[in-house]
């Protein structure tokens, strides 16, 4: 019987995931556990993890992003203080509430830091079109500073923010 089932389960996959979904949830409330859709599950699950890592690295990047702009594009930054600050404080959110919801993404933050630095000192250059190494090449704060919703790096005023 459950050769018969299976095929229907991978067909309903392919051709309605949300009901799939809705099914396989039921299949597991009441215990069918010989119905449900094994190897589509396990896939899911997994690239659920998966997900939440790309949205936090993605974050993390951002986050730097705009403390960079704000800290070093001083041309702008009387315009655009308010949207980068207001930017700051949602990312710093949305990862907090990713650490609330998954601590032990911590770790992974904490290994895709540096490296989420310079990948956000790239687009930091690209997007004020300031030379790479107006940006410093070590992170302008620790993990525990750039969550901090009351820390904002110093301004440097030393560069006058204009392309070169």
């Amino acid at each position: 019987m459950a050769l018969e089932i299976q095929p229907i389960i991978q067909t309903l996959y392919d051709q309605d995931y949300y009901l799939w979904l809705r099914t396989t949830i039921n299949q597991l409330r009441t215990s069918q556990f010989s119905s449900v859709d094994l190897d589509n599950l396990i896939e899911e699950l997994e690239d659920m993890g998966r997900s939440q890592k790309r949205t936090v690295k993605s974050l993390l990047i951002r986050l730097f992003e705009h403390l960079l702009k704000l800290t070093y594009w001083n041309v702008e930054r009387e315009r655009n203080e308010g949207h980068w600050k207001g930017e700051i404080r949602t990312f710093r959110r949305e990862i907090k509430d990713e650490l609330k919801d998954s601590p032990s993404l911590k770790p992974y933050i904490l290994e895709i830091f540096d490296k989420c630095y310079q990948d956000a000192r790239i687009e930091a250059s690209d997007r004020s079109q300031l030379a790479i190494d107006i940006f410093p090449s070590i992170p302008i704060g620790s993990l525990e500073q750039i969550l901090d919703e009351n820390w904002f790096p110093e301004y440097n005023h030393n560069h006058h923010g204009k392309p070169d």
